[in-house]
């Protein structure tokens, strides 16, 4: 029998391995997808639950370094 994943708290950081490992925030459920959104700002996608894994540290680290840099452009509130 096949568990289903855990959901995480909305704001937590995952990988979508699908989409060249591609660092969003968890924004809730679609169906059987998660909503995932860009971390520096931009459209939200929806990844399959299966093909998603927790932000190690260091990818962490990148991502909150991306969306900084994009609030000091004015890209990002």
């Amino acid at each position: 029998m096949e568990t289903e994943p855990l959901v995480p708290a909305v704001g937590v950081l995952l990988v979508d391995t699908r989409r060249a490992n591609r660092t969003g925030e968890f924004r809730g459920v679609a169906g059987p997808y998660w909503s995932l959104r860009p971390v520096a700002g931009g459209t939200e996608w929806e990844a399959e639950p299966e093909h998603v894994r927790p932000a190690t540290p260091a990818e962490s680290l990148s991502a909150k370094t991306a969306r900084e840099n994009a609030r000091s452009r004015g890209e990002v509130a």
